[in-house]
């Protein structure tokens, strides 16, 4: 049996060129996705093309529910989980923070934040050798917004992903003994259909001077990261946060 990956918001950006890259390298895969059904089910078509054992499930991973719901159709189709990619989440438009009321802070708390605990309490049911598993890793989806703040952009965000960085460090130290290794990858800007949610498709453009590199990264390089963590190439590291932003 390969090794199963569940990527949670896998229908487009780095969900999607972490889905492709690891079917390439053998995975079976569980895609999941909240609302793009079509691009979920191109890119089951594509996975399985490459030779993945692949399903795509629909599920708000915000919504504990339905989080239940996608590990009973993973149990189902697999009965294993060795790998769980974070990736699910979202930003509002660009403004300031006296502008944002508290349901905002809700949606983009509950997306980016409850979400993943939501997924990674149900992977260390699965995988923790002190509930009968055989060991795993984690994956979760930062932002370098988390350490420089995003002003007058995305304050919130940032702030989720902060709780991302630091639950990643706490649930390492908590789990390491049980076989399951926990890091976080923290892209910079990236190419990638998000910022259109912000309101500034081009942002990338626009930040890219602030970047050493010069440029803004592909999902692609992000995928290669989160594939590398998975991997037991990355046997000896946990509670990394690793940057992938072109040295910003």
């Amino acid at each position: 049996m390969p090794k199963v990956m569940l990527i949670t918001g896998a229908s487009r950006g780095i969900g999607a060129a972490t889905a492709r890259l690891a079917a390439r390298q053998g995975y079976a895969l569980c895609l999941n996705y909240r609302q793009r059904e079509d691009a979920a089910l191109w890119l089951l078509d594509e996975v399985r093309a490459l030779g993945a054992h692949a399903i795509a499930v629909k599920a708000d991973v915000a919504e504990e529910d339905q989080v239940l719901e996608l590990f009973a159709a993973l149990d189902h189709e697999f009965g294993q989980l060795d790998v769980l990619v974070n990736n699910a989440g979202m930003l509002e438009r660009q403004m300031r923070l006296e502008q944002m009321d508290a349901a905002r802070w809700t949606r983009v708390l509950g997306a980016n934040v409850i979400g993943s605990f939501l997924c990674a309490r149900e992977a260390i049911k699965r995988m923790s050798t002190r509930h009968g598993g055989q060991g795993g890793a984690i994956v979760n989806l930062s932002s370098v917004a988390a350490r420089l703040g995003a002003p007058g952009e995305y304050i919130d965000y940032a702030a989720a992903k902060g709780a991302i960085d630091s639950m990643t460090l706490g649930l390492a130290k908590e789990v390491a003994g049980e076989g399951i290794r926990v890091n976080a990858v923290r892209p910079g800007v990236i190419h990638t259909e998000i910022h259109a949610s912000g309101g500034e498709p081009e942002r990338v453009e626009r930040v890219k001077a602030s970047v050493p590199m010069g440029r803004g990264g592909q999902a692609e390089e992000i995928a290669e990261a989160i594939l590398w963590l998975a991997s037991e190439q990355a046997s000896y590291t946990s509670g990394a946060l690793l940057d992938v932003s072109g040295g910003r």
